[in-house]
């Protein structure tokens, strides 16, 4: 049963499960879309669209819990000046999930394509 249980672990510790997110929502800043599991897309949807939502307040503070948060100056920099003037408009709904039809070789893991909505290709 999984009483309580609000995430998933993805048999990680928590640290190590936060650095994945970390680095996978720094790949998916720099690069505009990545490769990845459909399970770590899907988790990191959320965790990538409270960045975004918190990158669009356009304060000081938020700049620097960005930065905080990423660990990664640049990136913070790159999302709130070129991705995050995009969505304006837009109350949610950043990223947008493919699932591709080829698994994984190795373990078959499920494949699938995250990427922001509005970003050029």
């Amino acid at each position: 049963m999984r009483h309580r249980v609000k995430t998933k672990s993805f048999h990680r510790r928590k640290e190590h499960r936060e650095a994945l997110f970390i680095n996978l929502a720094k790949s998916l800043i720099l690069h505009g879309r990545i490769e990845t599991t459909l399970p770590k897309a899907k988790a990191l949807r959320s965790f990538i669209e409270k960045l975004v939502t918190l990158a669009k307040e356009d304060t000081i503070h938020a700049k620097r819990l960005l930065a905080q948060r990423l660990k990664d100056q640049k990136v913070a920099r790159k999302l709130y000046t070129e991705i995050v003037p995009l969505f304006k408009e837009r109350n949610g709904g950043y990223t947008r999930i493919y699932k591709l039809e080829k698994r994984r070789i190795g373990d078959g893991a499920e494949m699938a394509i995250i990427e922001f909505v509005e970003y050029p290709s």
